[in-house]
């Protein structure tokens, strides 16, 4: 906050003794119980009346004036506030009171700031032609939405007539807020805002918000709500308008929640503004999947991978803070300002980041050791791929008797396992589980998986388990495609599965196999395999004739 002795905002062109006027007025304390007495209010509007512009002030609920801010003719402009009181279900601990030379009410950019900075109410004092006081109006937040309301009004014609205690005003609103938080908190967990801006179009918007719940639901997030905006342009600082951005902050204070998270990559710019104004933390969709990854990461490689897509995320989001964390290094040519806080930061950023490199070096050729040695037995290799949660682990469980995690949530399984599949004519081929695929999988993450996903490149098939009872399928499809075709893959041959074929009926699954050459099945009945395993012998058997290798027999892993 500005220094408190000295106004703030438009003061070119004041005269000194105008300018000692806006300085005195923070000698004003007013009872904590009043809003505004009557006296600070003759004085705001003699002062306002006389400079023909809105003057403001900032105070506290002790009744200290803390800011003293003046405008032009038709508004003002709030600098920015300390964090003091960020907690997310409590208000900021302000009022303003302010001029409006007009006589008119409380504007929309009034009602936004209340919003977006959390205020304990702002108020406009109409200045009449003679630079005397004359209606006031008062709104404040609700602690819940009343008939599609946010926002609680208050009008009295002149300051004299108001009769209010704030401070117990305030109190009771504070306590409603802090009983609504408590209530919504009960289960535990992290809550959180989901929000969507995009242009596409309406259908395509709602899909990706519901994968957005769904990612946020495996995180272990509560979700609150989901806000979905479409704009044919994204506003540079803030994705959304500022409007919604004031609806945001109300919702957050009505549900207790302290995270958002959007549903599109931010730049680091973005996510610096949109903190700075909402003070809540905020992350995007990248970040999400990040997270989710690195809870779901077990094997030592896994980890390594998970934690190299998130250096290099976070490599360009580093900002510095200010010059006072510049250290001086000393000797000869070290004098100086040094390295600051920052480079430091970003230069063990970078030297994490060759460490990790070496590590999945390392991990790469020892699979390749590995592929090799599985290409001495001469047995075909199969991966099975998919959209994340199409049942890709459980179809492996069931072709080969592993017990790799199978859960209804997203990319349960990050670590590729192999198993032996034997076949009923006593031929075996080798069958691999690897991570699953979503809509705009963030490129730092296949960057780093690609020790991982360099196993599709080594496969002889790729089996496309596809979730026939989700309502998107065709779209989860397009994106499997998508991702293979970005890792040169498309050229592979894929045989489509189509699983969950107990919960459609059995036209849409006779008809998605006749026009994909595929099979359905349901992963959890093994009775409905056979078909399955039979197509896959008999490309087995027209692989080993085109090549002219023999299966041999190994015991099964």
């Amino acid at each position: 906050m500005a220094d408190i002795h000295k106004p703030v905002g438009n003061l070119i062109g004041l005269k000194p003794q105008q300018y000692r006027r806006l300085e005195r007025l923070y000698r004003r304390r007013l009872p904590p119980a009043e809003l505004i007495t009557v006296e600070l209010a003759r004085q705001l509007a003699a002062v306002s009346g006389e400079l023909h512009r809105q003057v403001g002030v900032m105070l506290d609920r002790g009744g200290l004036l803390r800011l003293v801010i003046v405008g032009d003719a038709r508004g003002l402009v709030i600098p920015p506030l300390s964090r003091e009181r960020g907690a997310p279900s409590r208000l900021k601990g302000l009022r303003l009171v302010h001029t409006h030379l007009d006589g008119s009410p409380l504007s929309q950019d009034d009602l936004m700031d209340l919003a977006l900075l959390r205020l304990d109410a702002v108020a406009a004092l109409s200045v009449t032609p003679t630079g005397t006081p004359g209606s006031l109006q008062v709104a404040h937040l609700l602690p819940q939405e009343t008939e599609g309301q946010n926002f609680a009004f208050l009008k009295v014609d002149h300051v004299s007539h108001l009769h209010l205690d704030f401070a117990a005003l305030i109190s009771s609103l504070e306590d409603e807020l802090a009983k609504a938080d408590h209530e919504q908190g009960r289960s535990g967990r992290e809550r959180a805002i989901l929000i969507g801006v995009t242009s596409r179009s309406r259908l395509a918007a709602e899909d990706s918000m519901r994968e957005l719940v769904d990612l946020a639901n495996s995180a272990g997030l509560e979700v609150a709500a989901t806000i979905l905006q479409h704009r044919p342009r994204f506003d540079s600082r803030f994705l959304m308008g500022k409007g919604k951005l004031s609806e945001l902050m109300i919702q957050t204070l009505h549900l207790g929640t302290d995270l958002l998270v959007f549903n599109t990559e931010l730049s680091p710019a973005q996510v610096r503004s949109i903190t700075d104004v909402t003070e809540l933390r905020v992350i995007d969709r990248t970040q999400l999947i990040l997270d989710l990854f690195a809870q779901r990461a077990r094997s030592r490689e896994g980890k390594l991978q998970v934690e190299m897509a998130q250096v290099k995320y976070l490599l360009p989001r580093l900002r510095g803070r200010d010059d006072a964390l510049s250290r001086l290094t000393g000797g000869i040519g070290g004098r100086g300002p040094g390295e600051t806080k920052l480079e430091i930061d970003r230069r063990r950023l970078q030297e994490r980041l060759h460490r990790l490199g070496q590590e999945l070096e390392r991990v790469r050729a020892e699979r390749k050791i590995r592929r090799q040695g599985r290409r001495r037995y001469g047995l075909p290799i199969l991966s099975l791929i998919g959209y994340t949660n199409a049942g890709k682990s459980t179809l492996f469980n069931s072709l080969t008797r592993a017990q790799v995690l199978a859960e209804d949530r997203l990319f349960a399984t990050l670590d590729p396992t192999t198993r032996r599949l034997r076949f009923p004519r006593d031929r075996e081929v080798i069958v691999t589980d690897t991570v699953g695929f979503i809509q705009d999988l963030p490129k730092n993450l296949l960057e780093a998986f690609k020790a991982t996903l360099e196993e599709l490149a080594d496969a002889d098939l790729l089996i496309h388990v596809i979730d026939l009872s989700n309502p998107r399928f065709l779209e989860q499809m397009a994106a499997v495609e998508d991702i293979l075709s970005s890792l040169s893959l498309q050229d592979k041959p894929v045989l489509k599965v189509f699983n969950k074929m107990d919960l459609v009926s059995p036209n849409l699954a006779a008809l998605q196999c006749r026009i994909h050459q595929g099979v359905a099945i349901s992963a959890l009945d093994p009775q409905t395999l056979p078909p399955l395993i039979a197509r896959l012998e008999k490309w087995g058997e027209k692989e080993l004739a085109r090549s002219g290798t023999g299966l041999q027999d190994a015991v099964s892993e």
